[in-house]
């Protein structure tokens, strides 16, 4: 399982929180790439219907705001 910015920004519309079969459905429906739903599909069913609050939940690495050297007075 890997994931990009390019894949991860199919899921930054997702209804979260999402159950893992949400997400599923939801990438699914907006014709996301097939990487997207096999990383989906990757993860284990730790608790049946696991609530995703974020992308973070699903990419730990995920590049926020904050990771952004943005000088905002500057705009």
């Amino acid at each position: 399982m890997y994931w990009t910015l390019e894949l991860a920004s199919y899921l930054s519309d997702a209804p979260w929180p999402a159950t893992k079969d949400e997400l599923i459905d939801f990438a699914i429906r907006t014709g996301a790439p097939l990487e997207v739903v096999e990383n989906l599909q990757a993860f284990e069913d730790d608790e049946e219907g696991e609530i995703f609050e974020s992308i973070e939940d699903i990419w730990p690495d995920y590049p926020t705001e904050e990771d952004f050297l943005w000088n905002e007075d500057e705009y």
